[in-house]
C-alpha cells in the first residue's frame, strides 16, 4: 500500500502546472513513511515540506494543491493536511481486511516479493579465522549474516552465501608450530609454551589425534627445538621474532613437507568443528572458498598482473604496491614484499577478482568493526579491476559482551580464554542465541544477557513471541475439543465485525508485516523485523487477554479465529526468516 501511495502523490505532482512547482524542483523520490499515531491516518508524507521553497508557495497551500490534484482510490477513505503541510492519509477498513485474507492465501509466501528482481548477490560473512573455535563473537555474523541472506531472498534476490577460509599467510604457520609443540609436550618433552602460540585446550586434542595416527615419528628434543633461539616475551624478548623463529627451527628439524602435514591436519579439524557448529546453529553457506587456493591456481598472480598492466600497480623499493590512493584511500598499499612475501591485501585482491569474474551484480560483505580500515582500500581494489563501486558494500558487526552472574567473559583465541558459540547455545538454545544477535542494529554494540536469554517470562522477547504463536495453537485446539465449527470464508466475510480497539491495532500491524520485511532487507536491518515480531507478539497477547476468540456468536468467532490464524501465520514467517522455530506448544 505504500507504494501505491507514492504512485497517487507522484501523478499528483505530475498534474501540477509549471507555474506552481517547476519541473526542475520535482524530487525523483517521494517519502511516504507509517505514522506512529493512528489518529494521523496510516501513512504521511512531507512532499509539500520538501517542495515548498523551491515551489516558493506556503507548504500547507502546496499541499492543498497536490491533495485536489490527486485521484481517488479505492483503499484510501479520506486525505487530510496536519500541521506545517504533511499530507496524510486513512485507509478503508477493507484495505486492512484485505492484507488478512492474503495472510490466510498466501500463507508461507505472505510477506514475500519481487523487488530483488532475481538479481544475484554473493554474501561473505563469518569467514572466522580456522586457528580455533568459533566464539560467541562470530556468532553474532553467523546469526546476522544468515537472516540477512533469509531477507534478501524473501524480497527476490538470488543469494549465494560464501565463507572465506583464511588458510595461509602466518597465522596458518602460528597454528602448525603450536600443534607440533602441543604434539612434543604428548611425546615427553618439557618446555615452556610460546607467548604468542594458540593456547587453547583444542589445540591439545588435535595433537593428541595427531599423535595417535602418526606415533612418535615427528619427535624431536626440546633441546633442539630451543636452542639459541632469541628470548621470548617472557624474558623480556619480542614474542612476534621468537614465534617466527620457532616456525623457521621447525620447519629446519621436520621439514617444510612435514610442518604441512601437520598443519593440514589441525586445518582439517577446526575447519570441520567451525563446520558442524554452524550447521547446528542452523547457517548454511553455499561455497567454503580457500585463500590458498588462490594462490594455488595462479588467481592472485592474475589479479596482480592485471593491476600492473592497466598501471595502477608499481615497484618500489623491490616491493609491489597498488595505486589506492587514485581511488581515495588515505595511502597506498603493499601487495608483495620486498622479500617476495605475499600481503594479506593481495589475497583480498584476488579474492574481489574472482567475484567479479563470476558476474555477482552485488558483493556483500560482513566484517567485523575492528576491519573498518579495510573497507577503502578493498573498494579502491575492486574499482581498479574494472568492478562498479556500487557493487561492493560492506556491513560491519559491532563486537560482542557476555554477561554472566555480572561479570563479563574475556574472548581471545589465541590465549584460549574465550566462551564458544556451541557453549553459548548449549546454555541458551539455538533460538534464544539467533535472536538475541540480531535484536539490536549490527552497528551497535551488544551486551548478550545470559539470565534473560535463558528465562520463561514475557520480559525474554524468544519466549514472548513464540508464545503468542503457541497460543493460537491452544485455542485451534480449544475449537476441536469443543466441538465446533469454524468457516474460514465466513470469517473472512465478518471481518467488519472485528470492531474493538485491541483487534483494530492486531489487524493494522499485521498489514505492516510486508514492508517490515522489504525495509529490513533492503536496510540491512534485521533487528527491525525482531522489533516488529515482539510488537505484533504484543498485540496479540493484548487482544487475547482483553476478548475471547471462542465466542458462542458463530459469525464472530469466526472472525477471530481468522484474525488468530492469520497472526500465527505471520509469526510463524517472521520467525522463519530470523533462523528461530515456531513451537505449537511451549
Amino acid at each position: 500500500m505504500q507504494k501505491s501511495i507514492e504512485n497517487l502523490l507522484r501523478q499528483a505532482l505530475d498534474a501540477l502546472p509549471e507555474d506552481i512547482v517547476p519541473h526542475d524542483a520535482r524530487p525523483p523520490g517521494i517519502e511516504v513513511e507509517r505514522t506512529r499515531d493512528p489518529a494521523h491516518g496510516d501513512f504521511a508524507s512531507n512532499l509539500a515540506l520538501r517542495l515548498a521553497k523551491a515551489a516558493r508557495r506556503n507548504p500547507r497551500a502546496l499541499a492543498a494543491d497536490l491533495v485536489a490534484a490527486m485521484p481517488a482510490h479505492p483503499a484510501v477513505a479520506k486525505v487530510e493536511i496536519a500541521g506545517a503541510g504533511f499530507v496524510n492519509f486513512f485507509l478503508h477498513d477493507s484495505a486492512h481486511h484485505a492484507a488478512i485474507a492474503r495472510v490466510l492465501t498466501e500463507s508461507r509466501a505472505f510477506g514475500r516479493s519481487r523487488i530483488g528482481a532475481g538479481r544475484s548477490v554473493l554474501l561473505e560473512f563469518v569467514s572466522a579465522n580456522p586457528t580455533g573455535p568459533l566464539h560467541v563473537g562470530h556468532g553474532r555474523h553467523a546469526a546476522y549474516g544468515a537472516t540477512l541472506g533469509n531477507l534478501l531472498e524473501a524480497v527476490g534476490y538470488r543469494v549465494a552465501r560464501e565463507y572465506y577460509v583464511n588458510d595461509a599467510g602466518r597465522q596458518m604457520e602460528i597454528l602448525a608450530v603450536s600443534t607440533w609443540l602441543r604434539y612434543l609436550e604428548l611425546c615427553g618433552e618439557r618446555f615452556a609454551f610460546p607467548a604468542n602460540g594458540y593456547r587453547g585446550d583444542y589445540i591439545g586434542d588435535i595433537a593428541t589425534a595427531l599423535r595417535a595416527g602418526i606415533g612418535d615419528g615427528l619427535k624431536r628434543s626440546a633441546f633442539d627445538v630451543f636452542e639459541q633461539l632469541p628470548a621470548d616475551e617472557a624474558q623480556g624478548g619480542d614474542k612476534d621474532a621468537y614465534i617466527d623463529a620457532l616456525i623457521a627451527r621447525a620447519r629446519t628439524l621436520i621439514g617444510a613437507a612435514d610442518l604441512r602435514r601437520v598443519l593440514d591436519f589441525a586445518l582439517a579439524g577446526i575447519l570441520a568443528d567451525i563446520q558442524e557448529d554452524l550447521r547446528d546453529f542452523g547457517v548454511q553457506f553455499d561455497r567454503w572458498f580457500s585463500e590458498r587456493g588462490l594462490e594455488e591456481d595462479g588467481s592472485i598472480a592474475r589479479a596482480l598482473a592485471e593491476l600492473e598492466k592497466s598501471g595502477h600497480a608499481y615497484r618500489k623499493d623491490g616491493a609491489l604496491w597498488f595505486r589506492s590512493t587514485a581511488f581515495g584511500d588515505e595511502k597506498d598499499r603493499v601487495m608483495v614484499r620486498e622479500n617476495g612475501v605475499k600481503t594479506y591485501f593481495a589475497s583480498d585482491i584476488a579474492y574481489v577478482f574472482d567475484k567479479l569474474g563470476r558476474g555477482f551484480v552485488q558483493l556483500l560483505y560482513v566484517w567485523g568493526a575492528d576491519h573498518h580500515g579495510y573497507i577503502a582500500r578493498l573498494r579502491a581494489g575492486l574499482i581498479a579491476l574494472g568492478g562498479p563501486a556500487d557493487c561492493f558494500e560492506v556491513r560491519l558487526v559491532q563486537f560482542v559482551s557476555l554477561y554472566r552472574g555480572g561479570e563479563k567473559a574475556q574472548m581471545s583465541t589465541r590465549s584460549g580464554e574465550f566462551v564458544t558459540l556451541r557453549d553459548l547455545r548449549k546454555e541458551v538454545g539455538n533460538d534464544a542465541a539467533r535472536l538475541f544477535y540480531v535484536m539490536r542494529s549490527n552497528d551497535q554494540h551488544l551486551d548478550f544477557d545470559l539470565e534473560l536469554a535463558a528465562s520463561r517470562t514475557n520480559e525474554n522477547p524468544v519466549y514472548y513471541i513464540q508464545y503468542a504463536h503457541a497460543r493460537v495453537t491452544s485455542v485451534l485446539r480449544q475449537l476441536r475439543e469443543r466441538g465446533l465449527k469454524h468457516d474460514e470464508q465466513r470469517g473472512l466475510e465478518r471481518l467488519e465485525r472485528l470492531v474493538e480497539p485491541q483487534e483494530i491495532a492486531l489487524i493494522r500491524r499485521l498489514s505492516l508485516y510486508p514492508e517490515t520485511v522489504e525495509q529490513a532487507a533492503l536496510q540491512r536491518a534485521p533487528h527491525t523485523l525482531v522489533h516488529y515480531l515482539r510488537d505484533l507478539a504484543n498485540d496479540f497477547h493484548t487482544n487475547y487477554s482483553a476478548h475471547q476468540i471462542l465466542v458462542d456468536d458463530a459469525g464472530l468467532r469466526d472472525a477471530r479465529v481468522v484474525l488468530a490464524r492469520a497472526a500465527q501465520i505471520v509469526l510463524r514467517n517472521g520467525l522463519e526468516l530470523l533462523g528461530v522455530s515456531a513451537p505449537e506448544t511451549m
